[in-house]
């Protein structure tokens, strides 16, 4: 898992080098389904070859779920070298 920290969303490349077309894409169209904005997000692209996939999940997930008791005794987390405190692995003990 990996999060910028707060505030920094500036160093996301991310928001900068795709949802910039993908607001061009949509711009003056209202959402009138979920449909349409796939649409429009599959149809962005640019000059330099970016293409943009989306899949839309209609699985409903279940809220209030509780994690076992000993959860964090099983969990393994792993903190990167690279910014430890907002990118980490957390890796579940295998059974044996």
């Amino acid at each position: 898992m990996a999060h910028y920290p707060p505030y920094t969303s500036k160093y996301n490349p991310i928001e900068h080098r795709l949802f910039c077309h993908v607001t061009s894409a949509c711009k003056g169209v209202v959402f009138s389904s979920v449909e349409v904005v796939k649409s429009l997000v599959d149809k962005t692209c640019t000059s330099t070859g970016l293409k943009v996939f989306s899949t839309i999940k209609d699985k409903v997930y279940a809220t209030g779920r509780k994690v076992s008791e000993n959860f964090k005794e099983k969990m393994k987390i792993v903190f990167d070298d690279y910014l430890g405190k907002w990118n980490y692995r957390a890796i579940p003990e295998v059974e044996t």
